[in-house]
């Protein structure tokens, strides 16, 4: 139950029927109070005991065999099971003969036991019919129980809310409801139906496309108008269709009528998403079937769903907000490219894809005290606001220690190794530094490097050739400070003509395949566009990126001019 709290838990501890949960071993997780009295046991003696051997007897109160116990093979296969007719041993050794129902519990797709409930049917042998109408509606418990659990667990794997949304409307239809809709509070006094999802799936057509409406009317006895203004979570039934006839006052309450008499709707439920302090929005249920209308222990579940789907929303639209602050700090705080002579330089940075969250890759090029242009390309470990913060940090400091050095790469980067815990708050991170010698016009041009366990730069050569720079490799910055000997730097010669690319891991990683295979596509891609511009170059690497990634990438890229 550590999935399910509130009302829930209630529901479980004053449930006048037995609730027993045991782990994929049949071992005893948890009772209820009804199964302590039922069981004549009390729960600290039944935790931890394997169930079968504790409980399970035949009719004469033998043991029985474990191959012949439905319930530990429903545990095998995982899967809804139900029985009546079993006998079960008290604490003082007396026999109940029991009917019950169990449903497999599972936590991010991991199987984790099951939930069983149970009754007492001891001399009550000739009511088949009603111990069937019982067990039904035990499985029906079980069934919601389950189905709350379930939506709290999906739905806090992801940070979208249109994800969520899509979600949601996947595990409510059909198992719940024949419809489902979902109304949004745009944060400026209006209302958007963001989701409908019926029989085949989502139907954008009744979803009110780009319509956005007045959440005015609080006079208006529409189910949506109601909620969405605090009033109680809503069923209404055919019986009640006096009251939905009359007109509505309000282009929303419009909006809401139109859809229920379009999926031709018998019983619906409109509940709140959130809390009566902070209202996001508004979910309806709707039922199609007369014979199987929604009843008050619907309305229920449906409260205690709306009120964890609204938590996830205003979650989503705080990370949402504070993904567009970091981007766009980041955006800020990548320098505009300079153009020394005939040398031509071109960047991209592209935040990691939606449900993942910023990170701490950049890029920079600038020219020293001297002359010599100067390319970076970086990465600080972490995806949040303090991995781009520390980026910042980075940013400056390297530029400050560069800016009139004319020694080798290496001797700076060292310095920013040693500073770095003292004057920023990053914990590790990795980057190139390189030093493009020659005159800007004429050449030639010779690249000067070291790096701090980044992956290596790429070199494409007239004449059809790529290759990656492995040498200069060095620690990542914040490792263990090493043997002292200085990082090392290597050299290059620059043919007229090549281009060289500097980026990040976001760009090479494959999900599902190792770094040289990322390596070898990169490769092999770059020489297809090798005599694309540099822009375009860039944007073809950023858009052909393979699907899946988690990750921000920051590329750089210069290209030497032709003799």
């Amino acid at each position: 139950m550590a999935a399910v709290s509130g009302f829930w838990r209630q529901v479980v501890e004053q449930l006048s029927t037995a609730l027993m949960v045991v782990d994929p071993a049949g071992r005893i997780l948890a009772v209820n109070p009804a199964a302590e009295r039922l069981l004549g046991r009390s729960a600290t003696t039944m935790r931890g005991k394997d169930a079968h051997e504790l409980l399970h007897r035949d009719p004469a109160g033998g043991a029985l065999l474990r191959e012949q116990c439905p319930l530990l093979r429903a545990l095998g296969e995982g899967s809804v099971a139900r029985g009546e007719g079993d006998s079960y041993r008290r604490g003082d050794g007396r026999l109940v003969t029991i009917s019950w129902s169990a449903s497999p519990l599972t936590v991010g797709g991991s199987f984790q036991g099951m939930a069983v409930l149970f009754t007492d049917i001891t001399g009550d042998r000739s009511t088949g019919r009603e111990r069937a109408a019982y067990t039904s509606a035990l499985e029906d418990l079980t069934e919601r129980l389950t189905l709350v659990a379930e939506i709290t667990d999906v739905l806090g794997q992801t940070l979208e809310t249109d994800e969520a949304l899509a979600r949601l409307g996947r595990l409510l239809v059909p198992r719940l409801a024949d419809w489902a809709a979902v109304d949004l509070r745009t944060g400026s006094g209006q209302v958007h139906r963001v989701a409908v999802t019926g029989p085949v799936g989502r139907d954008a057509g009744l979803e009110g496309g780009r319509e956005h409406l007045p959440e005015t009317g609080a006079a208006d006895r529409s189910p949506l108008v109601q909620v969405l203004n605090g009033g109680d979570p809503v069923l209404r039934n055919e019986r009640d269709a006096a009251d939905t006839a009359q007109p509505p006052v309000t282009p929303l309450a419009a909006v809401h009528n139109d859809f229920l008499r379009t999926v031709h709707a018998t019983s619906a439920i409109t509940v709140p998403l959130g809390s009566k302090r902070q209202i996001t929005g508004a979910l309806t249920l709707v039922r199609t079937d007369p014979a199987h209308p929604f009843d008050t222990e619907d309305l229920e579940v449906v409260s205690d769903i709306g009120r964890r789907v609204g938590l996830v929303i205003d979650n989503a639209r705080r990370f949402g907000r504070q993904r567009a602050v970091a981007e766009a700090m980041q955006h800020n705080l990548l320098a505009p490219l300079p153009q020394p002579g005939r040398l031509r330089l071109a960047a991209r940075y592209q935040p990691a894809p939606a449900g993942s969250q910023v990170g701490g890759d950049w890029y920079d090029a600038f020219e020293l005290k001297d002359g010599t242009l100067t390319l970076v390309i970086g990465d600080v470990v972490g995806h949040d606001l303090t991995a781009a913060a520390g980026m910042a940090q980075l940013h400056g400091i390297l530029r400050a220690l560069a800016w009139d050095h004319t020694g080798p790469p290496g001797t700076v980067v060292d310095r920013l190794d040693d500073a770095m815990p003292a004057i920023t708050t990053v914990p590790m991170a990795t980057l190139v530094l390189a030093r493009v010698e020659g005159h800007p016009h004429t050449g030639p041009w010779t690249l000067r490097w070291t790096s701090a366990g980044h992956p290596p730069p790429l070199l494409l050569t007239p004449g059809g050739h790529a290759h990656y720079l492995e040498a200069g490799q060095g620690l990542v910055l914040g490792a263990p400070v090493g043997t002292g000997e200085g990082r090392p730097n290597a050299t290059q010669p620059l043919p007229p003509g090549s281009t060289l690319l500097l980026y990040t891991d976001g760009l090479i990683e494959i999900p599902g395949s190792d770094l040289g295979t990322g390596l070898d596509r990169l490769r092999r891609l770059a020489l297809t566009l090798a005599h694309a511009s540099l822009d375009t170059l860039c944007d073809q690497l950023l858009a052909r990126m393979p699907p899946g990634s988690t990750d921000d990438v920051a590329l750089l890229a210069l290209r030497l001019p032709t003799p």
